[in-house]
Order: structure tokens, then sequence, then C-alpha cells
């Protein structure tokens, strides 16, 4: 069966059925490939692609420009002070704006509503890069890394480890239900996902033959896994709440003992930026004020080579130009 996504815009992995993200996996790994080989389509030749970024970024900026350059597009970026989005002009007037300009937008920053906002009323596709409830542009990413080197997705044991409510594990939560994994969040109580996005996703669990499992025990959650994932303890925002999080979370760090408890081919996924070592500001900081050198992940674990986050890094570029050219139509 065909798949076809023109028009659509991307704001949650819930608006997709598992067909149409498996497709848009293999779409990723067929213009990786064309890239790897030197093959230039230029899919979206012509095209002129917003970047609204109410939050800075690394990955998702580059990502996008880099994929939009790579298929022809010319991507605009608009970062915090360039717009007037919901100060001097309203979400819906800017979205008008917008789409009369640009054949599509990417949006990332605080408010999830803000990108539906965005998508109901700029009559060209949105895409989320990244709201306080969902980060589907990396879930993508995460799962065209685990297909690469596991060589499939159905049945795999992928754990996600820390703070089981933002937006990265909601993403991953929703995409693993649908596409048959066996995922594991392993985090503390105060830290479980929402009760309501639990419910739909172990609904949607028994199409695919997916398993949910949530836990705060670090051996249930991590044994005999193929995958374990970590993400930074306090997100872009919320820098108050590091001492909270670091005593919540330091029982789930990500340490050579957990991997040890994982499969011996178990590789290690991290969304970045990770906080392993003291050499970033935050992570001095956090040292001088806590004690603590490293958070989520240790240097060891994440400098193994059971981590391939560079590899998924290097995806986010493949998977965000797949949303784009599907959702443009080429």
């Amino acid at each position: 069966m065909s798949v076809t996504l023109k028009g659509r815009s991307f704001l949650t992995l819930k608006d997709f059925t598992p067909g149409e993200i498996d497709y848009l996996i293999n779409l990723s790994l067929e213009l990786k490939q064309n890239k790897y080989n030197g093959i230039k389509k230029r899919l979206l030749e012509g095209k002129n692609i917003a970047l609204i970024f109410e939050k800075p970024s690394t990955r998702t900026r580059c990502a996008f420009v880099v994929a939009a350059f790579d298929e022809g597009a010319h991507p605009e970026y608009l970062g915090k002070g360039d717009i007037q989005l919901g100060k001097k002009e309203s979400v819906k007037d800017t979205a008008r704006v917008l789409g009369r300009m640009f054949d599509g937008i990417q949006f990332r920053g605080f408010k999830h509503e803000t990108v539906e906002a965005l998508a109901k009323y700029a009559g060209v596709p949105v895409w989320n890069g990244l709201t306080e409830r969902f980060h589907p542009t990396q879930a993508l990413a995460d799962f065209l890394t685990v297909k690469e080197h596991k060589g499939n997705l159905k049945g795999i044991k992928f754990v996600y480890v820390g703070d089981g409510r933002n937006n990265v594990a909601n993403s991953l939560l929703i995409g693993a239900s649908k596409l048959g994994l066996d995922f594991r969040i392993v985090s503390p109580r105060e830290l479980f996902p929402d009760r309501e996005l639990l419910a739909y996703t172990e609904e949607t669990s028994k199409a695919s033959g997916a398993t949910i499992t949530v836990t705060d025990d670090v051996d249930r959650g991590v044994d005999a896994a193929d995958v374990i994932y970590a993400d930074v303890w306090v997100s872009m925002g919320e820098e108050e709440q590091f001492e909270e999080r670091i005593n919540l979370l330091k029982p789930y760090q990500v340490n050579i003992d957990m991997m040890k408890k994982a499969s011996d081919s178990a590789i290690f996924l991290h969304c970045l930026p990770a906080f392993h070592n003291r050499e970033t500001a935050v992570g001095e900081e956090v040292y001088q004020k806590y004690g603590i050198p490293e958070m989520e992940v240790t240097g060891e674990v994440f400098e193994s080579k059971q981590s391939v986050v560079f590899d998924q890094a290097e995806n986010r570029v493949h998977t965000i130009k797949a949303v784009m050219v599907a959702t443009l139509g080429g």
C-alpha cells in the first residue's frame, strides 16, 4: 500500500499510523544512502522553509538547514528576537503571514499549543522541532539508529532511563507502542509518564504487539536490554530544578554497572547534549554546587564502543529530510 503524506503537518507521532512511521524511517534510510552515494535529487528544489526557534538548538537547527540545502530548499532562520510571535503579533496572524511566504514551517519552542496553532492557520505543513510535550523528529532519528544497528525494531528491548515524562520519553513511548517494541521506562515514581498518555499507548500496543513497562526498579527495567537511552535530568527553562532532579535521579545514572545488566550487544543512545563530564559551564557549576562530575551518563559509557550517540545525532539530518520531502511532496 502506497503512503502519501503530502500537505500533512508533523506535530506528534500520535497523528501517524504505524505504516506511516515505518515509511518515514525507510525514506530516511533511502535519502541517507543517496547522500552517501553522492546522488542529488534535490527533491525540495524551489521550496522555502521557515525555521522558528523560541529555544536555541545545535542539532535541530543544523539538521533542518543541512537537510533543506541538500534537497535544494532555502531555509530561513527566525530566532526569538527576529519575529514578534505572540508578542506584537498573535501566533494565528504570524502563521497566516508565514504561510503565504513559505512552503513549510518548523517550530522549536515551549508550548505545544503554539505549534498546533501554527499548523491550524498556516495552510502549509508545520513540523515540530521540539515542544514541552513532544519531540517527534528526535524519536524518528532514534528509531532509525536502532534499526541500523539492530536490523529491526519489532521486539527490540528499548529502555529509556531518567525523567519518564519529558518530551523525548513521550515521543519514544508513542512510537514504540505503534512499532511493536518491548519498551520500558525506568524512572522514579514522581517522574512516571502521564496516565492519559500511558492509556493511549496501552491501546495502540494491542495492534502492534508492543509491550509497555513503567518501573522504578532499575534491575528489572534494564534486564537484557538491547538499547539503553538517557536524556538530561533538567530540560531547558527548568534550571531551578537541578537540586531536586539530582536527588531524584542519581540512582538512575547510566553507568557501566547498569550497562552490564543489559545485553552484551546493547547500545547506548542519548539525544544530546549530555552532561558526562565537567567540560561545560553547566557541568562545572553542577560539580561545584553538588559534587557530581557526571550526571545522567558517565563518561565511561558515553565514550564506550556501545555508545552510538553520534550516529544518532547525524540521523537527525536524514529523518528531518524525510519528513520535509514526504510532507512537501517533493
